[in-house]
């Protein structure tokens, strides 16, 4: 005899459905009869609205045997697997469900802290390689690659398994009510309005808020997303607190190292060198932004490089010294593309790194499951 389908509201799984993309799980009526099969498609956002105001429901089952786990998956699967994960919780701090948001944000949680324990070399070059980035999609986004940072930089600071998830919940949920906003922004070639002003001073103490609305109880979690624009001895906001706290300075580290990253319409994204010695600088007396710093290395993953044979290179592993990473071969001497991107180890005279590169002075495309093989 079979097991009794166990349905659960669409409402609450709705950030694993992406308009416009094939559907990894079916979704039902009210009663459970079939209304899209898994691998058909939600084609509009009024569709999907209007599937939620009529009850739809899921196969819980169902939708348990899409999730993969990323201990068991081949190398080559992990790049997948990282998009499928980023997107899913980009989603939900789009949606910023009510109802189930905590259970849901421990979720996807879940799996991007297994990608990043399983190779954290690859959950560097998310961070540092943030291309994809269309249709406002920075602001929720963002809050995936701070999270990375943060747990890589409170492990360095010995942190324990409990105390790095309560940094990646923090990262994540720090912009809660701005994130509309901030994808706008990153797409906004004229300065910041007033009203856009006063929303970004006031969004610490409104992501708290929302967060509370939420169900979140945690008080170091919600103190870090309070504080995470003040600065120690003063000056920060909204408060302008002299002591925030170390959670809070971790995330704000986080925050602002990968935003140095990003591409905004106004600027090209820093390389990686340079974003890590602004931090430190403006951070120098702070244990959160040194962890960060030797966490992601002298050349972090994903980071574009010339090498001593004249090829152009992009960054895969850190190496045993600082100076000394793993690296894919993509252009070669003669500027050409290479056909294939080839392992150089630069701790070898003849791969030596030389100068890092910006993007625009590589345009040429690469495939991360290729590079994986490497």
């Amino acid at each position: 005899m079979s097991e009794p389908v166990r349905l659960a509201p669409l409402a609450v799984y709705q950030h694993f459905v992406g308009v416009g993309a094939p559907l990894a799980f079916g979704i039902r009526d009210a009663e459970g009869r079939l209304l899209l099969a898994r691998g058909q498609v939600v084609g509009s956002a009024e569709q999907l609205e209007l599937l939620l105001q009529r009850g739809a429901k899921v196969d819980l089952a169902e939708l348990q045997s899409t999730r993969r786990d990323p201990r068991k998956l081949r190398p080559d699967e992990l790049p997948a697997c990282w998009r499928e994960s980023i997107t899913v919780a980009a989603r939900l701090l789009r949606l910023s469900l009510g109802n189930g948001f905590v259970r849901a944000l421990d979720e996807v949680a879940a799996p991007l802290l297994q990608l990043i324990a399983r190779d954290p070399d690859l959950a560097i070059f998310q961070v540092v390689r943030q291309e994809g980035m269309a249709d406002f999609q920075y602001g929720a986004q963002h809050g995936v690659h701070a999270g990375i940072a943060a747990v890589l930089a409170a492990r360095e600071l010995g942190a324990s398994a409990d105390e790095s998830l309560r940094a990646f919940r923090a990262a994540l949920t720090m912009n809660l009510s701005v994130v509309e906003l901030q994808g706008k922004l990153a797409h906004q070639l004229f300065a910041v309005k007033p009203q856009q002003r006063t929303l970004l001073r006031e969004h610490p103490m409104r992501s708290r808020q929302m967060l509370e609305e939420r169900g979140v109880q945690d008080a170091e979690w919600l103190r870090a997303v309070a504080e995470h624009h003040e600065l120690p001895g003063g000056g920060g906001y909204p408060s302008g607190l002299h002591t925030p706290s170390a959670l809070a300075r971790l995330i704000t580290v986080a925050d602002v190292y990968t935003a140095k990253l990003s591409t905004r319409a106004s600027r090209a994204p820093l390389p990686s060198d340079r974003a890590a010695r602004d931090l430190f600088v403006a951070h120098r007396q702070e244990p959160a932004a040194s962890a960060l710093v030797k966490a992601f290395g002298l050349y972090p993953p994903g980071t574009l490089v010339r090498l001593a044979s004249g090829e152009a290179a992009i960054v895969l592993r850190r190496g045993a010294t600082p100076q000394t990473p793993l690296a894919a071969a993509l252009v070669n001497r003669s500027g050409e593309p290479m056909m294939n991107p080839a392992r150089r180890d630069c701790a070898q005279a003849a791969h030596a790194i030389q100068a890092v590169l910006e993007p625009r002075q590589l345009r040429v495309q690469w495939v991360a499951e290729k590079l994986m093989g490497l």
